[in-house]
């Protein structure tokens, strides 16, 4: 993997030099995609992956997009999070799992005081989740599901019956955005990283609550009527005239994957 952008010598926004970097190691790659110091703030940082022609997936998934260099950037950007924000119908479609202990994080995890894998906070309003599967059942950080106050209530008891922790975050039926990153930032959970889906990123980017979008641009071609990234309400501009502008923070490249870091202006 090599660096294209910033330039070598001109360093990134945390004064990581990128002539200093090992892009090869888990550990090198850690310090290209380092969150911000902001030990007290939540930062939320979306992950996603799109083909040429702006595809979300491919197939109904996203996995046809993905390549080897794009599953080590997942890991490791999973790695450096306290959790992991994903939509239920996401979870459905790609077959979610706890996300897994790192050994190569597992030191610098226990000096910080966090557990050795991040949780899984699951959106959804209708809580029509399986209860049985591995996510719920076998997570080393219990999973957390994250809904409106009118969930019914044999639901949220299901819910927590599989060991899952209950968040309510909306008034409604629904999760709100910014309500959510403030119940999960109380709970200790600073360093946030959102999986998608589309339909959920983009509700959270129009609420003005993404701070980073980790975007993967795969060298494929799709075609088809496939989602973008996110497929929801505009993201509107701090004026709210016009769409919101992103900068560019670090480009990599490997095997013709791009791998873009854009944050808020």
């Amino acid at each position: 993997m090599q660096r294209l952008y910033p330039p070598s010598g001109q360093d990134t926004y945390d004064g990581h030099p990128p002539e200093a970097e090992d892009l090869g190691t888990p550990v090198g790659l850690a310090a290209a995609y380092a969150y911000p110091p902001r030990a007290a703030d939540p930062y939320l940082r979306a992950n996603m992956v799109a083909s040429l022609d702006g595809a979300a997936l491919a197939d109904g998934t996203s996995a046809p997009l993905s390549s080897d260099a794009d599953m080590r950037v997942f890991g490791v950007l999973r790695a450096l999070a306290d959790v992991i924000l994903v939509g239920a119908e996401t979870v459905r479609r790609e077959g979610y799992r706890p996300a897994r202990a790192r050994a190569d994080f597992a030191a610098r995890r226990a000096a910080e005081g966090r557990p050795p894998a991040p949780a899984i906070a699951v959106l959804t309003r209708r809580l029509d989740l399986d209860f049985t599967a591995p996510l719920f059942t076998r997570a080393q950080t219990p999973t957390l599901v994250l809904t409106g106050a009118a969930a019914p209530a044999k639901d949220l008891a299901a819910a927590r019956e599989a060991g899952a922790e209950v968040v309510i975050a909306g008034v409604g039926d629904g999760v709100d955005p910014v309500r959510a990153v403030r119940e999960l930032s109380a709970r200790g959970h600073v360093r946030l990283l959102h999986e998608g889906g589309p339909r959920v990123l983009a509700q959270f980017a129009a609420a003005g609550v993404l701070d980073e979008l980790c975007l993967t641009v795969s060298p494929l071609l799709t075609g088809g009527d496939a989602p973008r990234i996110m497929n929801g309400p505009a993201v509107p501009g701090p004026d709210a005239a016009g769409p919101a502008r992103f900068v560019p923070l670090s480009i990599l490249e490997e095997d013709g994957y791009l791998f873009t870091r854009y944050v808020r202006a």
